[in-house]
């Protein structure tokens, strides 16, 4: 029973956070592998080039609807084609198959004789790319730190004849033996090319290859060095030998200078062609570790990486050379995975061995599927979640192609039958959240500097090439001779005829020497009415540059003049801040103090009220005892002095103060002066009275006279308490100017400073606590307070 047809409904997509950063998604394509046998009962079914259903097989549990998935067919112009294309833009790109066991993963990678997979297609589309504009052997030298470094033509060289020496098993017929096992592979008939390859760079390829087992990274290039090994004994004293090599050594990821990943020690081949290429690959592939399960006859127990590297270097401005400097040299980086198939170890019956790489093999998918969940709700949702690339070694190779610029491809590969039905749906939504992942688009490639077309044009121009042109001109213009040998004494037509032949051509000479000869004469006339051009354009350039850098010079100048003024009102702006916060300080500084204040006098009226009524009460009883007292003895009333008249002053005078040689001077009768703070002139009085003396903002002195009374403490000592300052301060009647008068008012620009101080003046002033005006006991004089 088929469930009805339908589309699965897109997902809500959340808004993505701005990122300034251009991102594709992950390409994601589908390609379901052919029935093994016609009777086979099917679950999937290719709808169109980008619909695949998939539905419950007969019998099933549960019946579910069935699901449908959007994915792309077109494996090769699809996938391989752009993602070959954009290897030559200077990034980094990502192939890799996913599936079960027994879907076509490493069939789809490489194909079979006769229809090659996506591997040589690759390889056969960059030799196309290419093969005209490739460096010689050994220009191009890796280093151990994924970077690559242009040797110079003589070391190359050298490297080049070493290479010669060493012994290379050829054919009777001299020519290097080939694998027939994959003679039929690498014929591809497709002949694609990429359109936008740079003719005046040089290229060079290197290829390495890699597996991972068991969480371990071995070179499937790496030769085994040979090395006996003492045989071991079993409990029948029979040796048992376990070869004559030593196992390969894992290998260990590194992070490059850019931070992308790379495995250290391992072996990078330079090929210059497909069949060179394919034959590395074939090498390594016979050691990729394979075994028979119960799902697949040849079961990949190891994820395999073919790395692809592309070194380019543009020409040097000749044409000739590859140029000598190492920012120019670009390395491109194609990696083809071919990922082990996921399984259930209960269909596959594994055991030993075979468990343990099932169960190894799940876990780094399992951290492969986790990393994509992850990365795509960061992304999605602006979450900043740690991607558990370091969980495994195939996902720590994954690293930079995911957080780095480039592309990435995904290859589903799925088998339709009915047992298979449970593992395909989870790889078809692995799929679909896969496709949701964006990778950053590679930026711009960088500029050269060097003029395009200069590896042909420099050819053409050379002096063998031009003598060449000349000389086929000529012959093409000249006559043909005829037959000069003669047969016949009697033959007088055969030297006529050269003699005749030969005329024509001193004539046909002559008549090309007096026109190239005007040629050149008119080419020298054009080129000396260019060159003259050329000076008075130079002239005339010059003389516009010159007025160009007086406007520049003049504009620096007013430039400068307005930073300085901005900087000048800058600085204003900031004492004004700072003015107003003082300002706002005060103003609740004075709020607190009024509201302290005003609390203090609503106290003071209530105990004023209270102390009115008790002595009312005193006064009348008082007044009763008096009356009583004078009736029966006649009192005589003595005079009382006023309590004012017998206070006592210490007038405190710094010794710093300067004689303001003023009329009117304060004085107070019966003071005690004092030029610093004495307790026992303080014993002897009740008031107190400090002059101070400051400058003020019209330069005049100013003084302050701060009065205060005296009281005992608890602890014997006296305390001043400030209550009242007088100012006395001298005034010049024509002195002061009012800023208001109308001669001011169109002051110009400078006058801003003198406006400014007189600001901060105010400012200053504002702040000092003001006092009363009243005069204290004792002044001879009338102060005006301010």
């Amino acid at each position: 029973m088929k469930a009805a047809r339908m589309k699965t409904p897109r997902r809500p997509v959340p808004k993505k956070p701005s990122n300034p950063c251009v991102k594709d998604p992950v390409g994601v394509y589908c390609r379901v592998r052919p029935l093994s046998r016609p009777d086979q009962e099917c679950c999937i079914e290719v709808i169109d080039e980008t619909t695949v259903q998939i539905h419950p097989p007969e019998g099933y549990r549960v019946f579910r609807n069935g699901e449908y998935r959007e994915v792309s067919l077109e494996l090769w112009f699809e996938v391989l084609h752009p993602q070959v294309g954009l290897t030559f833009l200077y990034l980094l790109g990502l192939l890799f198959t996913y599936g079960v066991t027994g879907s076509g993963k490493t069939h789809t990678m490489t194909g079979s004789p006769g229809d090659g997979g996506l591997l040589p297609r690759c390889l056969d589309m960059i030799f196309n790319s290419i093969g005209p504009f490739q460096a010689k052997r050994f220009v191009f030298k890796l280093d151990d730190k994924n970077g690559v470094d242009v040797q110079c033509e003589v070391d190359a060289l050298l490297e080049r004849q070493k290479r010669d020496a060493m012994p290379i098993p050829k054919t009777p017929s001299g020519k290097r033996q080939i694998d027939p096992e994959f003679a039929d592979m690498i014929n591809v008939q497709d002949h694609c090319k990429v359109e936008d390859v740079d003719e005046d760079n040089v290229y060079s390829v290197f290829v390495s290859y890699i597996e991972i087992y068991n969480n371990y990274i071995y070179d499937l290039l790496e030769e085994a060095p040979f090395e006996p090994i003492k045989p071991k004994w079993n409990n029948c004293n029979t040796p048992v030998r376990n070869g004559d090599f030593i196992p390969p050594q894992s290998k260990i990821l590194r992070e490059d200078q850019n931070h992308n990943m790379y495995v250290t020690g391992c072996t990078e081949v330079e090929v210059k062609s497909t069949e060179e290429a394919f034959e590395v690959f074939w090498r390594g592939q016979k050691k990729r570790r394979i075994a028979n399960t119960q799902l697949n006859r040849e079961s990949s127990r190891s994820h395999s990486v073919f790395i692809i590297k592309l070194a380019q270097a543009p020409l040097d401005a000749d044409g000739d050379n590859v140029l000598q400097d190492k920012e120019q040299i670009t390395l491109s980086q194609l990696s083809l995975v071919d990922l082990a198939g996921s399984e259930r170890t209960n269909r596959t019956k594994a055991e030993g061995n075979r468990l343990r790489e099932a169960g190894n093999i799940n876990q780094s998918l399992m951290t492969l599927r986790t990393c994509i969940e992850i990365l795509r709700e960061n992304q999605m949702y602006g979450t900043n979640k740690m991607v558990p690339y370091r969980d495994s070694k195939l996902t720590h190779l994954f690293k930079n192609y995911f957080d780095g610029e480039g592309k990435v491809r995904m290859i589903v590969c799925v088998n339709p039958k009915a047992e298979d039905y449970e593992e395909s749906l989870q790889v078809m939504r692995f799929a679909e959240m896969t496709q949701e992942v964006e990778v950053a688009r590679p930026a711009d490639r960088p500029i050269c500097g060097l003029t395009p077309g200069r590896r042909f044009r420099n050819q053409d121009f050379s002096p063998v090439g031009k003598e060449q042109a000349v000389s086929e001109l000529l012959l093409q213009n000249f006559p043909p001779l005829p037959s000069c040998e003669l047969l016949d004494i009697n033959d007088d037509q055969t030297l006529p005829k050269v003699i005749e032949v030969l005329e024509q051509r001193h004539k046909l000479r002559q008549m090309l020497s007096e026109e190239i000869a005007k040629t050149v004469h008119a080419f020298k006339t054009v080129l000396q009415e260019f060159d003259s051009s050329v000076a008075s354009k130079e002239n005339y350039i010059q003389g516009k540059l010159s007025e160009k850098e007086k406007t520049i010079a003049g504009q620096k100048m007013e430039l400068e003049r307005l930073e300085k003024k901005i900087k000048t009102l800058e600085y204003k702006i900031h004492i004004l801040e700072k003015t107003a916060t003082i300002y706002e300080e005060d103003k609740r500084n004075l709020q607190q103090e009024l509201e302290s204040k005003s609390q203090q006098l609503q106290r003071q009226a209530s105990d004023k009220r209270r102390m009115e009524a008790r002595l009312q009460g005193m006064v009348t009883e008082t007044s009763v005892k008096w009356e009583k007292e004078c009736s029966a003895h006649p009192v005589r009333l003595r005079h009382r002095r006023s309590r004012s008249a017998g206070e006592r002053w210490v007038d405190h005078k710094p010794p710093s103060n300067v004689p303001t040689e003023t009329v009117m001077q304060p004085q107070v009768p019966h003071a005690i002066t004092v030029a610093a703070a004495s307790e026992k002139a303080l014993a002897k009085c009740d008031k107190y009275m400090l002059t101070h003396q400051e400058l003020a903002s019209d330069g005049e002195i100013e003084t302050k006279l701060i009065k205060g009374d005296v009281f005992k403490t608890r602890g014997g000592g006296q305390a001043v308490q400030f209550t009242e300052i007088e100012t006395l301060k001298q005034e010049s009647p024509t002195g002061r100017k009012r800023r208001s008068s109308p001669s001011n008012r169109d002051q110009p620009e400078d006058a801003a400073d003198s406006e400014w101080t007189d600001v901060e003046t105010r400012c200053s002033v504002a702040v000092e606590m003001r006092a009363g005006s009243a005069l204290g006991p004792g002044y001879q004089h009338h102060a005006q307070p301010k």
